[in-house]
């Protein structure tokens, strides 16, 4: 049986405010143990860990594919098309797939690539895939569920923190679960749509 739950004491986080803003909290911008027992408690919800009620970057993003999950191409970013789309959000850094405006795999959180290494934009194809990948280019990092579609460009799960490093070098970083998940719907020849700009790079 689990006992008391420990006191919540993270501090204030940069992504405060929109976290409050979700989460019905005063708005204010700095944090109090309500505060830090809400966020702690979306943490929880979305399988986050450490689940410690810090509005860091990983919370603020899966925040972002929570809020979009109604409604992912509200914007009309991703072309609706009578086949399979895997859609790729720069600016939100944002994932999820469509068939017509019906969504197949709900919005999640990705990396993409980092300043002068972004992920390309516009219409690709998966051409293939490779479920145990390692890489041969960077030190035989593992790329779990790698589904190659631009010369080298991947949509792959990462073991490690999604956000550390500032983006990935243009590969579509996943979490582990997503990656397979995304595995056991898409196959080679599927469509995947990558547009918007990522924040803080040159394109």
């Amino acid at each position: 049986m689990n006992g008391p739950a420990a006191p919540c004491e993270a501090g204030t986080g940069p992504y405060q405010r929109p976290l409050e803003e979700h989460l019905g909290l005063p708005v204010d911008g700095v944090q109090s143990t309500a505060d830090c027992e809400a966020i702690r408690g979306f943490q929880t919800e979305n399988s986050l860990e450490p689940a410690d009620g810090y509005a860091g970057l990983a919370t603020y993003r899966t925040l972002v594919a929570v809020q979009a999950r109604d409604q992912p191409n509200a914007a009309g970013g991703c072309p609706v098309r009578d086949y399979l789309v895997t859609c790729v959000d720069l600016g939100r850094q944002l994932l999820w797939a469509q068939l017509g405006e019906d969504v197949l795999f709900d919005p999640v959180p990705v990396r993409t690539g980092r300043d002068s290494e972004e992920t390309r934009t516009g219409w690709h194809e998966i051409y293939w895939r490779s479920r145990d990948h390692v890489s041969t280019i960077y030190d035989d990092a593992p790329m779990p569920y790698a589904q190659f579609f631009d010369e080298g460009q991947a949509l792959h799960g990462r073991l490690d923190d999604l956000y550390d490093g500032g983006g990935s070098a243009g590969c579509v970083n996943l979490r582990l679960g997503d990656a397979q998940r995304l595995w056991d719907l898409l196959d080679v020849g599927d469509q995947v749509y990558v547009w918007g700009t990522k924040p803080g790079t040159g394109t």
